[in-house]
């Protein structure tokens, strides 16, 4: 039963476990903000790294946390600083390094402190991180803040949903430390916007990955383009490859990228909350329904903006809600996407690589450092 795959729960789970992590941070508060008041005050640039889905969380906040404290924040994957440190650090850098991490246990995301550590003249490390056990919890020492998230984020399955989700919104909650019991609000709006979207439209979901498409493109706008980045990876990685995926800007689309659509193609649209962003999207969501056949088509909104779609999911809340919050409630829809298009193609998506080519937790990186 559906019921019993990891990856359903993780999926299910996501609104009730981004409340607890709110809660654990606001227990936390004074730490956190003492300690990134201390390097924030002494001008140490931000720097979010990750690997995969976690290298993915900083781009969509490089854009989404620009009315944050962290404005300016640079998202720089742990594959680039290990294999070349020095292209982004020096004795005279003063950096503040937030790691995403799955299982803090990943090659890349260890040596990267190492490297980083190596490297920058001075440093400071916030790791955000699901795992109790992993190798970067376990790190300590006088520049090191760990946020440990709710056990129930270091998901089981293969593809990473609830632990992506979370992650991405703690990062947001503590560069809003000094709001967030204000803020709680906001975060409980989202939850439970995402848990009647997804009782609201999973059917609808599930029905959609009956149709027979062999590619999927992605787009946003700002933080929704970095959604839409980890959104492609959900569906490609869940069917194995078989469905190959793409993600682009709404604009930046129509500059070569758009040759990737026909008839076969699933396009999703992760629609701005924000006017003045939305008729970009809109114009272009209208200039290919005028002119390519496609197999599919999906709006992901805040509010239905009136174009013709297969299925348009919407999520509800205001679009005075700050991007850093509301960009998150959107991941789901790819992730049931995934989910459903790997069972009805004979995958389990707890497991879904047959081929072997990617698993849990990276193998056969070998550091050089």
């Amino acid at each position: 039963m559906i019921q019993d795959l990891y990856t359903y729960k993780e999926i299910k789970q996501q609104p009730k476990v981004w409340l607890e992590a709110c809660e654990t941070i606001l227990k936390q508060k004074n730490q956190i903000k003492a300690f990134l008041d201390k390097y924030i005050s002494e001008g140490f640039e931000i720097v979010m790294t990750g690997a995969g889905t976690s290298a993915y969380i900083g781009d969509a906040l490089e854009c989404a946390l620009f009315d944050t404290p962290f404005r300016g924040a640079r998202a720089i994957a742990t594959t680039d600083i290990l294999t070349a440190p020095e292209f982004y650090f020096n004795q005279d850098s003063k950096v503040l390094l937030i790691s995403f991490a799955r299982s803090g246990n990943s090659p890349e995301s260890i040596g990267a402190v190492k490297a980083a550590d190596a490297t920058a003249g001075r440093i400071a490390h916030v790791f955000i991180t699901c795992n109790a056990d992993g190798a970067l919890a376990k790190r300590k020492g006088d520049n090191i803040l760990c946020i440990l998230l709710p056990p129930e984020t270091n998901d089981l399955s293969l593809a990473m949903t609830s632990s992506y989700s979370t992650m991405l919104l703690s990062c947001s909650m503590i560069a809003n430390i000094d709001r967030l019991e204000k803020d709680r609000e906001l975060i409980a709006t989202v939850a439970a916007s995402v848990k009647a979207a997804m009782g609201k439209y999973e059917s609808d979901i599930e029905k959609l990955t009956h149709r027979d498409f062999k590619r999927a493109i992605f787009l946003g706008s700002g933080p929704l383009q970095g959604v839409a980045e980890e959104s492609r990876l959900k569906l490609q990685e869940l069917t194995d490859g078989a469905v190959m995926c793409a993600f682009d800007s709404f604009l930046g689309f129509r500059h070569g990228p758009k040759a990737l659509v026909n008839p076969e193609s699933l396009l999703v649209y992760l629609v701005s909350p924000i006017e003045r962003i939305r008729r970009y999207e809109l114009d272009l969501i209208k200039q290919i329904q005028a002119t390519n056949k496609v197999t599919a088509s999906v709006v992901v909104c805040t509010k239905d903006p009136g174009v013709n779609a297969d299925l348009c999911v919407e999520l509800g809340f205001s679009e005075d809600m700050p991007a850093c919050y509301g960009c998150v409630a959107y991941v789901f829809v790819a992730q049931m996407l995934g989910m459903f298009k790997s069972i009805n193609s004979g995958l389990n998506p707890d497991t879904p690589s047959v081929s072997g080519n990617i698993s849990r937790v990276v193998e056969g990186v070998t550091l050089y450092i």
